[in-house]
């Protein structure tokens, strides 16, 4: 057994688990494609000032979440605690708003990295699936956005999940919001941290976990009540968007999030056999932080789905995918030259797109058939010199045991034709 085992709050994502990470990836892309998305890939670290900047001095993700490095040259550089920062920061680098086609629609799947107290649901390394549109200040987008979470979602099989749904203001509403909550969270009793808090950015103590504050939160002035009549247009408009495509939302005026970048819609998908971490997946519209980061007003909108919290939920109502099977056929020679013969018919195989395995290391017929039951295969094609002699190799249907000789230049299309590929 090795030495090593994995960073504390880490996990290996490895099969037959990994299947299920990979459909989940593969459902909640999908619709982003049909949608018009591109794949980007930024790098796993990025100047620590991106994210300081672009998420916010005051949230716990910079303050104390970020693995962060000094290189030899001095650069200061964090590990990536979330997406959507480095997708602006390399689209303003590559001038994709420059291209004419706004909004630039681009979706993106990696791993990020925080330094959290590892539980079930939270681990200081996680995966995401992510979506941004970049450059257009639209409600339609928005509730684009929300309605390809909803439909990958219920396209995997969920369905005890919420949206919630809030909006945040603009530039010209959220300032007398923000003054209204800070002269009313002034009058709390609240320790030296949350306090300070409230002086840097008030809204994020509305989302404070702890019980001892939110009982104290209890008549706190609301942003809906605060929204100027552009937000509230807009608002509304996103709502009615929603509520046409079938999609349904609560309303939740303390949901702030825990990023500084949020403006106008944002919008959380929580789900309540996850016990304290519901939240599987969120977003929202970010029109400044194009420009927080040195770049020029591009008002965007994006959210980002959890991977991990996404199969956790799967497994919380029992929901099992139905996966594309690793094998198909499971090769299994009997000598020297079938092991030849049988090799070129593997390859062939996989080249017609059948998954197909073959019995290494010169195994006898039993431990083979062990191994080909083991695979998962449905078929297992098995020869030996008096079939090669005959120009023939047996077809063994694994589930019946129903065998029959099937002619060598032949077998391909026979079983194309019993999987239904012909």
């Amino acid at each position: 057994m090795s030495t090593f085992t994995a960073p504390k709050g880490t996990y290996d994502l490895i099969p037959p688990d990994s299947s299920v990470f990979l459909a989940v990836r593969e459902a909640i892309s999908a619709p982003l494609k049909r949608a018009g998305y591109g794949y980007i890939e930024t790098p796993g670290f990025e100047s620590v000032e991106l994210f300081s900047r672009g998420v916010g001095e005051s949230t716990d993700i910079v303050t104390k979440e970020m693995y962060t490095l000094t290189t030899k040259g001095g650069d200061e550089l964090a590990l990536r605690p979330e997406g959507t920062a480095s997708v602006l920061r390399a689209a303003l680098e590559a001038n994709l708003h420059k291209l004419g086609n706004l909004p630039v629609k681009l979706w993106y799947s990696g791993s990020y990295y925080r330094y959290e107290r590892p539980q079930k649901g939270r681990y200081r390394h996680f995966s995401q699936v992510g979506a941004e549109a970049l450059g257009a200040e639209d409600p339609a987008l928005d509730a684009e956005l929300i309605i390809l979470a909803n439909d990958a979602y219920r396209s995997l099989g969920l369905r005890n999940f919420r949206l919630l749904l809030n909006s945040l203001g603009d530039k010209e509403c959220r300032p007398v919001y923000r003054a209204a909550l800070q002269e009313f969270l002034r009058g709390l009793d609240l320790d030296e941290d949350t306090r300070r808090r409230v002086e840097i950015n008030p809204l994020r103590v509305l989302d404070d976990k702890r019980e001892s504050v939110q009982k104290q939160l209890t008549g706190a002035p609301m942003m809906r009540d605060h929204l100027c009549e552009a937000c509230k247009a807009y608002h509304e408009q996103v709502r009615e968007l929603l509520t046409a495509a079938g999609v349904a939302f609560e309303d939740d005026p303390k949901l702030v999030r825990g990023l500084d970048y949020y403006t106008r819609t944002t919008f959380e998908f929580v789900h309540d056999g996850l016990g304290s971490q519901s939240a599987v997946g969120g977003g929202g519209r970010y029109d400044g932080l194009s420009e927080m980061i040195g770049g020029p007003a591009l008002p965007s909108v994006g959210w980002a789905l959890g991977v991990d919290r996404t199969v956790l939920a799967l497994k919380a109502e029992g929901v099992e995918l139905e996966l594309p099977a690793h094998t198909e056929v499971f090769a299994v020679p009997l000598g020297e030259e079938a092991r030849r013969a049988l090799f070129s018919l593997v390859t062939e195989l996989r080249r017609q797109g059948v998954a197909t395995d073959f019995a290494y290391g010169g195994k006898g017929l039993k431990n083979a058939m062990k191994s080909a039951n083991r695979s998962g295969a449905r078929f297992a094609v098995v020869a030996g010199e008096r079939d090669l002699a005959e120009g023939a190799v047996q077809l063994k249907d694994l589930a019946s045991g129903e065998q029959t000789a099937v002619p060598l230049d032949g077998l391909v299309a026979a079983v194309r034709e019993r999987l239904g590929r012909s």
